[in-house]
């Protein structure tokens, strides 16, 4: 794989972009709206350091790996998230004399 990803320069570049893009935008990102030049600064800086982890890649370090791993973590925590929050649901449609029962 790693092999392929170096013989392939453009397509792990566009993979390893879109990859740090969803990090950020799902982890670090604001919840204001930037500017628009902003924001295309941004994603500019984003590009050249997807460029150095391209770099990386071709050097035989597993950066599209480790991000892939990264953003499965991610995907885990939301669906706990998830699953939680309609526990949670669940327990307060609940009727009150149900509740007092239990206890």
């Amino acid at each position: 794989m790693q092999d392929w990803f170096s013989h392939h320069p453009y397509i792990a570049f566009v993979i390893i972009f879109v990859l740090v893009a969803y990090v950020y935008n799902k982890v670090f990102r604001a919840q204001q709206k930037l500017p628009l030049w902003k924001e295309a600064i941004l994603y500019v800086l984003m590009a050249i350091g997807s460029f150095l982890l391209l770099i990386f890649q071709i050097d035989k370090l597993p950066i599209i790996q480790c991000l892939l791993v990264a953003v499965c973590l991610m995907l885990m925590v939301r669906i706990r998230y998830f699953v939680e929050a309609r526990q949670k649901k669940k327990q307060n449609k609940v009727p009150p004399a149900e509740k007092a029962g239990r206890l």
